[in-house]
């Protein structure tokens, strides 16, 4: 297999946890470089790979073929087109743009020059959401009537010295977690017919969007993507109705957690189990053998499918080589910030958008 050199730009949440870890373990990628502009953590976990202290540097070097654009939000997108301009193949963090004009302006410039540009919607290798998944494919609810998806966290306070924190269309819970459930609902069910969305400052002190409440809606099915910082008791992770029944999952993956704790990815091929869940974080399936007969219920937990980002990045790989169609195409980026752009319009008009996707 053809070596792909990877150079991964930054090295803070983005690139220690959720990238440099899984380009490490994947065959068929190098991680050659890592741009952290101070500071040596990223020549200590990572002794092999060179430190650059800028991005021009990587862009310039002929030897990379993947930009990994793991740098705070609002620079996503100026960076991408530089490294795609450059010839690189690249991988953009979310959110994949500030707007949509700036996705479609990416993937255009990615087209003509031949290049893979790839959204990081690491989430569908979640193992709640490929269980989920699972469930749908196996039609054991019937039709699905709502689905409701929560990413709650407990932060009452606003966070001191963080980009994250400051006020800027790409910053905010919006453009931070609305990009994994709104793409999650669209690997699922495909584009809605309309939106609307509350997006909302719950806490008493802070300059991001910190909540939102968006409903896709689409021919008899209501899709809920909701986040709050001031969930002190989360809501279940997913929460599913059908006609035979639901499905009610609690707990977040424990991929991100086990990393920034300092746990280590092992290379792929390795048979030591990666995170799987305990028995007790298992979601409960809750069907009606006979509908006509509601009170008799089957309970049943579920085990969850094991998460793995390092398929992510698989994907990735076998794409650049044209042995695979990318697992999250660039036009599921453009329609997930499209989305987001709508649901900010629907809540600051209060009414229901139309879901549109301009060429």
């Amino acid at each position: 297999m053809a070596e792909i050199n990877v150079a991964v730009i930054g090295f803070g949440l983005a690139g220690r946890v959720f990238h440099a870890p899984f380009v490490n373990a994947v065959p068929g990628l190098t991680l050659a470089a890592i741009v952290q502009r101070r500071g040596d953590e990223a020549q200590k976990a990572y002794p092999s790979a060179r430190i650059l202290r800028s991005f021009e540097e990587a862009i310039q070097d002929a030897s990379i073929d993947l930009i990994v654009v793991g740098t705070p939000n609002e620079t996503h997108y100026d960076l991408a087109k530089q490294a795609l301009l450059a010839g690189k193949h690249v991988v953009i963090d979310k959110p994949f743009a500030a707007t949509s004009i700036q996705a479609r302006e990416l993937i255009e410039i990615a087209a003509e020059k031949k290049l893979v540009l790839a959204p990081f919607h690491n989430r569908r290798w979640d193992g709640d959401f490929k269980t989920v998944r699972k469930i749908l494919e196996a039609e054991e609810l019937g039709r699905i009537a709502t689905f409701e998806s929560h990413f709650d966290r407990f932060r009452p306070m606003p966070r001191e010295g963080t980009w994250k924190e400051a006020g800027n269309d790409a910053n905010g819970m919006l453009f931070d977690l609305g990009p994994h459930l709104v793409d999650q609902v669209l690997a699922l069910f495909g584009a809605p017919q309309g939106i609307t969305a509350s997006v909302r400052r719950d806490r008493d002190t802070t300059e991001i969007e910190d909540a939102f409440d968006i409903t896709l809606h689409y021919p008899k099915l209501e899709a809920y993507c909701r986040a709050t910082m001031i969930a002190a008791d989360p809501a279940p992770r997913f929460l599913i109705h059908g006609t035979k029944g639901s499905f009610r999952k609690y707990g977040l993956d424990p991929q991100e957690p086990a990393l920034v704790a300092g746990g280590a990815v092992p290379p792929v091929g390795d048979t030591r189990d990666w995170l799987s869940e305990p028995e007790e974080a298992w979601g409960t399936l809750t069907i009606a053998p006979d509908p006509a007969n509601p009170g008799v219920l089957n309970r049943t937990t579920v085990k969850t499918e094991r998460g793995d980002y390092r398929d992510y990045y698989a994907s990735v790989r076998d794409a650049i080589l044209g042995k695979a169609p990318l697992g999250v195409p660039s036009e599921d980026g453009y329609r997930v910030i499209r989305l987001l752009e709508l649901a900010r319009e629907s809540s600051a008009k209060g009414k229901t958008m139309t879901v549109d996707f301009p060429v």
